[in-house]
């Protein structure tokens, strides 16, 4: 059974090992408010306490957009001075940054439109499965806007430094077929089976050691840090506690047996 959503236009469900995220505002595409942003956070914290939360799924409500951005609505109010944009920007940056950093393993579920920080949220997940038919943009040089360093540094990791320029030079649209040759996204599927097509991602994810996979989401982000800025001792750490743990010895013992394991996280 679902648990009930955290807020109307941020919603949070625990559906078995999954987390859901559902950005819900469709009526303008699920563009982003502040209290959006906000209301993120306390999800994510929610999630991340959550034992039985193995994997984590982020997607847009109404079947016309993940997310198209951030809700131009507000800029008048909220980002007209350059103190209130500083301000804005922490708050959104620190909830994709909150995405971003989650120990467990996440997926951007998208479906439509994924424009503007619609591609910055996607970028803070681990993977990106999109729906035939999604459209895919950042549209800053059409509006004046700048982009933060983090933001165009995850963006170039992902595409490299070619693509990234085009898509901020052009400001154009493009598609989901696009983007997968890009390297934006890692699988693009047939609408009418993009969310059975990500269950059983979740469902293989969730079968796993979740120490195993957690160890490798701190290694591959160590790995894409500056090398002076590289914890090596944190690297270290999390596969020593996947050699120490129960579920090591689980995962031997099921083996011998030829049969599935049971892990516990433990």
């Amino acid at each position: 059974m679902l648990d009930q959503p955290m807020t109307s236009k941020m919603i949070g469900e625990k559906d078995g090992a999954v987390g859901r995220i559902i950005f819900n505002n469709p009526a303008r595409h699920n563009a982003v408010s502040l209290d959006m942003w906000q209301a993120l956070v306390k999800i994510m914290d929610d999630f991340e306490a959550d034992d039985r939360i193995r994997v984590i799924v982020v997607s847009g409500a109404g079947g016309k957009a993940f997310v198209s951005g951030a809700d131009i609505s507000e800029f008048k109010e909220q980002r007209a001075s350059e103190e209130a944009v500083a301000a804005y920007s922490k708050i959104s940056e620190g909830a994709r940054l909150r995405l971003q950093e989650t120990a467990k393993p996440t997926i951007a579920m998208i479906r439509g439109y994924c424009i503007g920080g619609g591609v910055g949220t996607a970028l803070s997940c681990d993977l990106r499965i999109a729906a035939e038919g999604s459209r895919f943009g950042i549209p800053a040089a059409k509006l004046g806007l700048g982009y933060a360093y983090d933001g165009i540094r995850r963006l170039i990791d992902l595409v490299g430094p070619a693509h990234a320029r085009e898509i901020f030079y052009t400001a154009r649209q493009f598609s989901a077929e696009e983007a997968l040759r890009m390297g934006l996204v890692n699988q693009v599927v047939p609408d009418d089976r993009l969310e059975g097509y990500v269950q059983e991602y979740c469902d293989m994810i969730a079968a796993n050691a979740p120490l195993t996979v957690r160890s490798v989401k701190t290694i591959v982000r160590e790995a894409m840090k500056d090398e002076r800025r590289r914890d090596l001792d944190l690297c270290k750490r999390v596969v020593d506690e996947c050699f120490a743990s129960q579920d090591y010895i689980e995962g031997r013992t099921a083996f011998m047996e030829k049969r599935k394991p049971a892990f516990t996280g433990r």
